[in-house]
Order: C-alpha cells, then sequence, then structure tokens
C-alpha cells in the first residue's frame, strides 16, 4: 500500500472534517430536511473539485501573485458567508421553526454549498500547497495529482452525507422548537461569525 497515499488521505479527513462555513451550511440545510443537506454536501464537494482542479493546473498560484485577487475573493467569500448567517438569525424571528421562511432560505441548498466553498480562496491555497508534497519524484504528476483530487472529493462526498444523515436522525429531537431554535440561533451566530472573520482579514492585512 502507499504510504503517501495513505498519509494524504488521512491529511485531507481532517481538513475536510475541520468545522467551518462548509459544516455549519450543511447543518443548517440538514434541519429542515436530510435531502437538502446531502444536496449542500454535494455542492460543498463541487466546490473543492474546482479548488483541487485549480491546484493541479497551477491556476491557484496566481492567487498568490496577485494578493488584489485574492482579497477580493476573500471579501466576497467572507459577505456570502455574512449574509447566510444574517439570514439565519432573522429567520428566528418567525414564530416557528420549519416556517415558510426557514424552508425558503435552504430552497438552493446545491447552490449554497457551492458558493461557500468556492469563493474561499485558502482552500485553493492549501491544496496547491499541499498535493505536490505527495508526488513521487521523477513520476507522472498529473496522474497522480488528479487522483489525490479524486480523493479530497470523495471524502468530501462521504463527510458530508454522514453529517446530513446524523443530523436528520437526531431530527426528531432537534426539531423540538425549543431545540431547533437553539441549533438555528447557533448556526446562525457561527456563520455570521465566520463571515465577520472572512471579511475583517483582507481589510486589517
Amino acid at each position: 500500500m502507499d504510504g503517501q497515499l495513505i498519509a494524504f488521505t488521512a491529511i485531507a479527513a481532517g481538513l475536510v472534517a475541520m468545522p467551518g462555513a462548509d459544516f455549519t451550511v450543511v447543518v443548517r440545510n440538514a434541519l429542515v430536511s436530510r435531502r437538502a443537506g446531502a444536496v449542500c454536501g454535494l455542492g460543498i464537494a463541487g466546490g473543492l473539485l474546482v479548488h483541487t482542479t485549480l491546484a493541479v493546473a497551477g491556476v491557484a498560484a496566481v492567487l498568490v501573485a496577485v494578493p488584489a485577487l485574492f482579497r477580493a475573493l476573500q471579501l466576497l467569500g467572507g459577505a456570502y458567508v455574512l449574509q447566510l448567517g444574517v439570514r439565519t438569525l432573522w429567520s428566528l424571528r418567525q414564530p416557528a421553526t420549519g416556517s415558510a421562511e426557514t424552508v425558503r432560505s435552504a430552497a438552493h441548498p446545491l447552490r449554497q454549498g457551492f458558493v461557500t466553498n468556492v469563493l474561499n480562496p485558502k482552500a485553493s491555497l492549501t491544496f496547491l500547497s499541499l498535493l505536490p508534497q505527495f508526488v513521487p519524484a521523477g513520476g507522472s504528476a498529473l496522474p497522480r495529482t488528479l487522483l489525490l483530487a479524486l480523493i479530497v472529493c470523495v471524502l468530501a462526498l462521504v463527510w458530508f452525507q454522514a453529517v446530513a444523515l446524523l443530523v436528520d436522525r437526531l431530527g426528531r429531537w432537534l426539531r423540538r422548537p425549543r431545540a431547533a431554535r437553539m441549533l438555528q440561533a447557533g448556526t446562525g451566530v457561527a456563520l455570521t461569525a465566520l463571515g465577520a472573520a472572512l471579511l475583517l482579514e483582507p481589510l486589517l492585512s
């Protein structure tokens, strides 16, 4: 068994499972339905496919060479995550969870997952720096990096489907009015804080 491949899979699994905007958006959609959460996870995997493809092509290096472009993507990503958080918190004004506004807010889970992930330029830089470390010297780089990119996408698919399933299995408890509002408030605060952090970072740097 390829030891480098095993090591990469372990590291990539940790990166994919790391709590952040992707995880929070999947939970937010899975509270509406398992399908919404699963579809949101597909969107995130699609975003990771874009990032890993950019890393394989070397295009992500442009983000390092052009700081203004990197900051612009950070601002776009931060603004999108922030508005998701604000919308989630705003929906708490509804008299009960599961209201029409909450359902509408998760009407496009695929788009939410994809945009949340693809507007995070740090993901491209992460894989740009990570993938070459696991390409054996003297070998053909393209097939190897494509394999590594495929592993990342498969890990994302498995992980976020599992998250959606877990939230759905706990749905009876999580969808109780008090518990649902607490979790909705938590995800709203998390998304708002993450979005604000993404917006502030390029402005303060």
